[in-house]
């Protein structure tokens, strides 16, 4: 799942359903999700089950299930809570799949099927199955992954020393502080309360990317660690 928005997304007590290309849902085949919040541009990944003989090494899940979906045609749906959905005109429905040419229920049409060299991506949120995704080379990516949103500029005056030594300083007050690689690694996370730096004397020498958040406004710096 990616958060498309442009604002911090959450999302309690959902479920993931399957079914086949043809069939109806059942609670059989689904589970519940942990409560969940996405910042902007940010991907949560849920690992299911897996036929082993085809595509990559997923990085670590944020979530997982037992689900066996279908690697040729196929309906997904995201539910708002346990109740079974019966299509993809439910209400209780927070997103809603059907891929392969069988498919018989689908947001306007259903998306391509997937293939042993390529997934189906999400690209664009129309509630058009057919052109909101796209075949293309697996690239499964956790909530520990790099958005885009969070490499954006923002105008914001945030870490005072961009070129770092031993302490990152900051502006104002932030929370949320989080400081990436440039492999979209998390590699700390701060929880900052009465000071406004951060000792970072022990992580290599290299580029990062520091994020937070400044009166609930998401920030973004580079920072050259020395």
């Amino acid at each position: 799942m990616k958060n498309f928005g442009s604002t911090t997304a959450t999302l309690n007590g959902a479920y993931v359903f399957y079914t086949s290309s043809g069939g109806t849902f059942t609670t059989l085949n689904s589970h519940a999700l942990p409560n969940i919040t996405l910042g902007p541009g940010q991907i949560f990944l849920i690992q299911e089950g897996s036929g082993g003989g085809f595509g990559i090494d997923l990085p670590t899940p944020d979530a997982t299930g037992t689900l066996n979906i279908s690697a040729s045609a196929g309906k997904l749906a995201i539910a708002k809570s346990s109740a079974i959905p019966t299509g993809s005109t439910d209400t209780n429905l927070v997103d809603f799949v059907g891929f392969g040419t069988t498919a018989n229920d689908y947001y306007v049409a259903a998306a391509p099927a997937p293939n042993n060299a390529n997934s189906i991506n999400r690209v664009a949120t129309n509630n058009n199955n057919s052109t909101d995704y796209a075949l293309a080379a697996p690239s499964p990516k956790n909530m520990a992954s790099l958005s885009v949103s969070d490499i954006n500029p923002t105008g914001y005056s945030f870490v005072k020393n961009t070129f770092v030594k031993s302490d990152i300083n900051f502006g104002s007050s932030v929370k949320d502080v989080k400081i990436y690689n440039m492999l979209g690694q998390v590699v700390r996370t701060v929880s900052l309360k009465n000071s406004r730096t951060i000792n970072v004397s022990d992580l290599p020498k290299g580029n990062y990317i520091v994020t937070g958040t400044i009166n609930n406004i998401p920030v973004s710096e580079k920072i050259l660690k020395d």
